[in-house]
């Protein structure tokens, strides 16, 4: 048998089926890797979207502090 003994032949064949045999196991596998895929990417976007969303609720808050202090700033100037 050459440079390999039955023992490594037994091996090989083992996982040869394992990895090969029984109805389609790797394009399975790589169909659940997919699905993985895209559940990740769909929750990285849905991150950066609420991210975003919060980014800009923050700047509407800060523009809405802004224009107060203005207004007490000139309050303060016609009263003062």
């Amino acid at each position: 048998m050459g440079a390999f003994s039955i023992w490594h032949w037994l091996i090989v064949l083992a996982v040869v089926l394992l990895l090969f045999g029984g109805r389609g196991k790797i394009s399975q596998l790589m169909g659940d890797f997919g699905k993985g895929l895209n559940a990740f990417k769909k929750n990285v976007k849905d991150q950066a979207d609420d991210d975003t969303a919060e980014g800009e609720s923050k700047q509407l808050k800060s523009d809405a502090n802004a224009e107060s202090s203005d207004e007490k700033v000139k309050d303060k100037a016609a009263n003062g």
